[in-house]
């Protein structure tokens, strides 16, 4: 009786689990997808354990996006001020890692991937911009890779390829030339180009924009570098255009489409034998062998562990979800603005998990090391306890597939010169289909205004 009552609450618990955290936050989604985002915020609030629950760093980004969203930037820097807080001070719950070790890794309170906690710091630094403070926008810029070396030095083997942020060097130039530090943003720009051609292109497919390479040309000049402005319009093959000082200008941001989902896949591997208290697994498939050392067992457990032929492990994945447009440019004064992409999102979380696989497959087979070993071990004492136990093992093995799943797919950006007065601006995208937004601006001579827009027609998955 007492290994049927084990049983029926260990389904209990998998009917509440077996879903992905896609399909069980997907009323959310479709929400935001939708624009509904006062309906989004109101089915957050109505969330009782959000603050508390293991979920409550996503609780508290998806809070920060939607108050963006909604224009309310204090309360969205505030919420994103509790997601840093939770991303920096996350420490390991020990009755959590020991539960988790013997079921899943979605038992954890959940801890970001790299790049998630990276993008609190760009949100933070457009909510700093529209409030005018460009020295706490600078701030979070420049905590970004502090943050990304920060994360890269705690990794023995396997480093991040993703270890620097060009893109978050881009808006530390831009914020410096809007408060009038016109050196600094020279200096911030070139650290961005650098970054880009040396790991953005091969990496993520991104090249430095045009409008980044203007950028170096024109602060170059104003600062007097005749020869760093040679240089540079001799590496650039473009010559610098003086600009008019009457004008101002408007940075225009572009938010494109939604970010990539987590699934799930596993590998089975091929256990070679217990010897000496370790057994082997195998995947010849991706060249894969891991000796795990599992302790000393009785001849009867070793033959338990024998026994096992195949063993599965189940490990987290990425879906993309494309966006319905793949092109935009900005109209305004009879002229066209090409948005030129600087951040792509969807290949950053890819690289990301991809750099943590084998970090990710070392827990895995260490879970289910200890799996096996329990399992083992109670079907030595009790054959019908081992019979449960392995069905129970067998169900709970599940990759943790929360993730942050209102970010951006891909941000694009440009530069808009603009004689000061009342502007009519156009946001004209293409892609599996064309639209166009209207919005106006009121431009200050010798002023930078700045502006993010997120289209949010993106793929759904289908389940």
């Amino acid at each position: 009786m007492k290994y049927r009552i084990l049983l029926l609450l260990t389904l209990s618990f998998l009917a509440n689990s077996c879903a992905t955290y896609y399909e069980q936050s997907i009323e959310l989604q479709r929400m935001i997808a939708a624009g509904q985002f006062e309906s989004a915020d109101k089915l957050l609030a109505s969330d009782k354990k959000g603050e508390e629950g293991k979920n409550r760093l996503l609780y508290f980004l998806n809070r920060g996006v939607v108050s963006f969203m909604n224009g309310e930037n204090e309360l969205s820097n505030n919420y994103f001020n509790k997601a840093d807080y939770y991303i920096e001070d996350y420490t390991k719950n020990i009755g959590n890692e020991a539960l988790a070790l013997i079921t899943n890794p979605m038992i954890k309170p959940y801890k970001p991937e790299d790049f998630e906690a990276v993008m609190v710091h760009y949100y933070k630094a457009i909510n700093y911009i529209y409030l005018k403070n460009y020295e706490g926008a600078l701030i979070e810029c420049r905590r970004v890779n502090i943050l990304l070396q920060k994360f890269n030095e705690k990794y023995k083997k396997n480093k991040n390829k993703y270890n620097r942020d060009a893109f978050a060097h881009t808006m530390m130039g831009l914020v410096y030339e809007a408060s009038g530090n016109t050196n600094d943003a020279f200096i911030a720009y070139r650290n961005a180009l650098e970054i880009y051609e040396e790991d953005y292109t091969s990496l993520f497919g991104v090249s430095a924009p045009e409008q980044l390479k203007k950028d170096i040309l024109r602060t170059a000049y104003e600062l007097g570098f005749g020869t760093e402005l040679k240089f540079y319009e001799e590496k650039f093959g473009m010559q610098h255009e003086i600009t008019n000082p009457d004008e101002g200008s408007l940075v225009f941001f572009w938010l494109n489409g939604f970010g990539p989902v987590k699934d799930e896949w596993s590998i089975n591997f091929m256990n070679t034998g217990y010897n000496n208290g370790w057994i082997t697994l195998v995947n010849e498939e991706h060249g894969l062998s891991f000796p795990i050392y599992i302790g000393d067992y009785s001849r009867d457990e070793q033959s338990s562990f024998k026994n096992l032929s195949f063993l599965r492990v189940a490990f987290p994945k990425y879906v993309e979800r494309k966006p319905f447009f793949n092109s935009a440019n900005i109209s305004a004064d009879g002229e066209n603005y090409p948005l030129e992409l600087s951040q792509n999102i969807n290949a950053l979380g890819f690289q990301c998990l991809q750099d943590r696989m084998f970090r990710e497959i070392a827990t895995g087979i260490a879970r289910l090391a200890a799996k096996k070993a329990l399992e083992a071990t109670a079907r030595n004492e009790n054959e019908n306890l081992g019979a449960v136990l392995s069905i129970i093992n067998a169900a709970t093995e599940k990759a943790d597939t929360r993730n942050w799943q209102s970010l951006p797919y891909s941000i694009s950006y440009c530069r808009v010169p603009l004689s000061e007065g009342t502007h009519q601006v156009q946001l004209n995208v293409s892609g599996r289909m064309q639209k166009t937004e209207n919005f106006t601006f009121n431009i200050k001579k010798g002023q930078t205004s700045f502006f993010a827009f997120h289209n949010l027609e993106s793929e759904q998955i289908r389940q």
